[in-house]
């Protein structure tokens, strides 16, 4: 059975926003898909430097 995928509210202010729009269209992405993208950017460039993260899967 596939694991239900969890769900991330955050709130940003409008400026932030603009700008991660701009970015997601030029990167040819969806706001949603441009924010997974850099969090896994993020967490590589963590484990890459300090060892591999713990997941609950």
């Amino acid at each position: 059975m596939k694991k239900k995928e969890k769900h991330l509210g955050i709130r940003i202010d409008n400026d932030l926003h603009a700008k991660l729009k701009s970015l997601s269209d030029y990167e040819g992405r969806s706001i949603n898909g441009e924010i997974l993208y850099l969090i896994r950017q993020a967490i590589m460039a963590h484990e890459k430097e300090h060892g591999p993260l713990q997941s609950e899967t």
